[in-house]
């Protein structure tokens, strides 16, 4: 009875050795991955900001300018593309929202952005776009991938339209959650004018044909909790310009927004705990369960081989026999 249940115990041990790994390397990375319904929406701010008027063409502080950023999943787009692509694959619609502090739209810029699922890569399909211009994304853009390492990736850059590296500048402690800080630098680089312009009447060609071309600089920052891949804070010190053409008369140039872009504080918290929600998910997949099983199978082992050690141990000797004794005869 013993050696039977040690043999079971022995195979229960080996199934949990080989169920570690597996669940580690081969169905977390087939599990994790980003619904194709998700919504999500982001409010910064940048305060005692510099604003353009656009019906004096000059200059001006504000107290604030208002930056809303949604994302919202197309599952019907996803399950096309799917189709053509073999894979798990997101469309994220995007849309950034910029409002002065007298509440008007400043500008507003759409995007269609296409990925897979699980590694967060590029997918490139028809629709792939910003302010309506086809793109070729290449790199990763609001997201990170799952378990980000500590490098510098490719990120892309929508006023632009190009990809540049964002570099991974050390780990840090960001309100109880161990973040990675990543940190991009775009130079001054000429940019298209949004599609849609914050005065009724003026259109991107006809701010062309006056020869004032638009200027952009950024720094971008992240803040990456590293196992969900999510951005727990980001920052950018955003310059745009607009520079000659008659539009700006005898000057050079002129600011045409400014500031140092945050995260609000209500956001950051909401943020913070989703990211701390997902993150135990994530820790579950990736050590408590795989961990706990090569536990469990050492635990199951060490109780077989008790058990079949005692099985094989010698017995109790026999109890001696007692016998009469013979009568002696002569």
């Amino acid at each position: 009875m013993r050696r039977k249940a040690s043999l079971i115990l022995l195979a229960l041990a080996v199934f949990c050795a080989a169920l570690s790994p597996l669940l580690r390397w081969y169905a977390f990375p087939r599990l994790a991955k980003i619904p194709a319904h998700q919504y999500q929406e982001m409010v910064l701010e940048a305060k005692d900001a510099t604003l353009l008027d656009y019906g004096t063409m000059k200059a001006r502080k504000v107290s604030k300018v208002t930056i809303v950023q949604t994302l919202k999943g197309d599952v019907e787009a996803s399950e096309r593309i799917e189709r053509s692509a073999g894979k798990d694959v997101v469309v994220w619609d995007g849309l950034s929202y910029v409002v002065g502090p007298d509440g008007k739209m400043v500008s507003k810029i759409p995007e269609r952005y296409i990925f897979d699922a699980h590694t967060q890569e590029p997918v490139h399909a028809t629709g792939e776009m910003v302010d309506g211009d086809p793109v070729r994304r290449e790199g990763i853009e609001f997201k990170w991938p799952f378990l980000t390492e500590k490098r510098d990736y490719e990120y892309f850059d929508a006023q632009t339209r190009t990809s540049a590296p964002i570099h991974y500048k050390g780990t840090q402690d960001f309100r109880g959650v161990e973040v990675h800080y990543f940190e991009q630098t775009i130079p001054w680089t000429k940019v298209r004018f949004p599609k849609t312009m914050p005065v009724e009447g003026i259109t991107p060609e006809s701010v062309a044909e006056t020869g004032t071309t638009r200027w952009y600089t950024t720094v971008r920052k992240f803040w990456v909790e590293p196992l969900t891949g999510a951005p727990v804070y980001g920052e950018e010190i955003h310059k745009e310009e607009l520079r000659g053409g008659t539009l700006l008369g005898d000057r050079d140039k002129v600011t045409a927004f400014a500031g140092h872009v945050k995260m609000r504080e209500d956001y950051i918290d909401h943020t913070v705990a989703l990211v701390k929600s997902n993150r135990t998910l994530v820790l579950l997949m990736t050590s408590y369960l795989p961990w706990g099983l090569v536990t469990l199978g050492v635990l199951l082992l060490t109780l077989s081989l008790y058990l079949e050690a005692r099985g094989r141990r010698p017995g109790d000797p026999d109890p001696a026999r007692h016998t009469e004794p013979e009568p002696v005869t002569a």
